[in-house]
């Protein structure tokens, strides 16, 4: 999948902090977009870029940790760094059990929040790459017969051709014709490749 290259969103209402912030991640020869606010940010089109956000918790109007539980709602699946001089224990924990990568407490080591943002990169790169591979097996699946989905299911849950023709109330024959055109529509080079691709349908699914 190509992609462009990875992109640092500083969101901090410091003015000094945000300059300071740019500067450490230009360093390391990451792109960086700094924001003022959470409404400045929402406002900027984002490129199709892996990436991570650098969230200072309290700022003016949405704080970050609302903007956290209402990312969803807008449609943004980054991995967040929390920033904070105000920070305390069960503001951190409340942090990252909502997924949050990391919560630094000014004044933080550069090299901490570096390593924080290079596995939140990292992180979002592998998201995008799944994301991707799922578009791709829905695509296929798109382009089944509803009977196909029926025998493709059925033989993915490891039931034999004679007990999915007495389900679907076919004859053998047909069931295995029905599988064939599965397998190559689904380009399948294998009964195990088919499982797992059936796996990440249902995975997806279930937290769309």
């Amino acid at each position: 999948m190509s992609e462009y290259k990875p992109v640092v969103f500083v969101i901090d209402d410091s003015p000094s902090v945000r300059d300071a912030l740019d500067s450490l991640i230009r360093s390391v020869h990451l792109n960086v977009q700094s924001f003022g606010s959470i409404e400045e940010f929402l406002q900027f089109i984002r490129p199709d870029a892996p990436g991570c956000i650098v969230l200072d918790v309290r700022l003016p109007g949405l704080s970050g940790l609302d903007f956290q539980r209402e990312m969803a709602k807008s449609n943004i699946d980054l991995p967040i760094i929390f920033i904070t001089g105000h920070g305390d224990v069960p503001m951190s924990v409340r942090a990252i059990k909502a997924g949050a990568i990391e919560f630094l407490t000014k004044p933080f080591r550069d090299q901490d929040l570096l390593d924080a943002i290079y596995l939140g990169i990292e992180r979002d790169r592998s998201r995008r790459q799944a994301s991707a591979i799922v578009a791709v097996l829905r695509g296929h699946f798109a382009s089944l017969t509803a009977r196909e989905r029926q025998v493709m299911l059925q033989v993915a849950s490891g039931r034999p051709n004679k007990q999915i023709a007495a389900e679907l109330k076919l004859s053998e024959v047909t069931v295995k014709v029905h599988r064939r055109h599965v397998m190559r529509k689904m380009k399948a080079k294998s009964l195990a490749d088919l499982v797992r691709m059936a796996d990440k349908l249902s995975d997806s699914a279930e937290t769309a």
